[in-house]
């Protein structure tokens, strides 16, 4: 059974078709990504599986419930973690406090309690501190425990984003454009990284991604768009053989490739 379907998944604004009649699976344990020129509506397609936006049409499913018509801040509650194209962090304060903001799901304690600092409290504090180091140790921040955001390097930044996303301790967790802006070497950390997500972590990966040679390392499948539509859906190397994907990536329209 499949973690995530999307079934003729569409949203329009105005006369605009963003996305136009998307429809995939993503299995437990695998990691699907997305790619297509700028534009695809690729984002879109996260934007609107993690709620943000509401379809003009279709379904989403996750772990075999229908989450079409949730709200985004029950995505999370669920077990859906992301990252965004542009970094959302809190500037102004530690990578340790950003990161614990990814824990604010699993919160069961109220306003008194927290003013009394019952020892429920304390249980909850200890918890999400233990969760946080882990995944502090798992992605090697150490070194910036304290730091704040504002003062550290891009790269940096992006890895802690998908820490406060990994934080959640979701099943799903999908990532925007993770090596955008990344050195080589960075983004081969981020490569390590996915698949040790999927290896000692247990989660599925849904992916957007330019970098074509982070998508043939670490996917299994990948779906490309352009304009909203699908195009071809397979293994990296069948979708980049496709010809409508080599049409769409060298600026010709769909169909009129010879």
């Amino acid at each position: 059974m499949s973690l995530l379907d999307v079934n003729d998944l569409a949203v329009h604004f105005g006369g605009v078709k963003a996305v136009d009649g998307v429809s995939f699976s993503v299995d437990p344990g695998e990691v699907f990504a997305i790619i297509g020129p700028n534009g695809a509506g690729k984002s879109t397609i996260f934007n609107l599986i993690s709620r943000i936006y509401e379809p003009t049409r279709g379904t989403i499913r996750f772990d075999g419930q229908d989450i079409t018509g949730l709200k985004a801040h029950d995505i999370a509650q669920l077990g859906i973690a992301r990252t965004f194209q542009n970094i959302e962090l809190f500037d102004h304060s530690t990578v340790l406090a950003n990161l614990l903001m990814g824990r604010h799901t699993h919160k069961s304690t109220n306003f008194v309690q927290d003013i009394l600092f019952l020892p429920k409290v304390r249980r909850e504090e200890r918890e999400h501190r233990h969760r946080v180091e882990e995944v502090i140790e798992f992605l090697e921040l150490e070194a910036y425990r304290n730091k704040m955001i504002a003062g550290l390097p891009y790269g940096v930044r992006k890895v802690v984003e998908i820490g406060r996303a990994l934080a959640l301790g979701p099943k799903l967790i999908l990532l925007d454009e993770p090596a955008s802006g990344l050195s080589v070497e960075e983004t081969q950390d981020v490569a390590y990284w996915i698949e040790d997500m999927r290896r000692d972590m247990g989660l599925t990966v849904l992916m957007v991604e330019h970098d074509m040679s982070l998508v043939n390392q670490v996917s299994d499948r990948v779906l490309a768009v352009a304009n909203g539509k699908p195009l071809a859906m397979g293994t990296p190397q069948e979708v980049q053989a496709h010809p409508d994907v080599q049409a769409a990536y060298l600026g010709t329209a769909v169909g009129d490739a010879a």
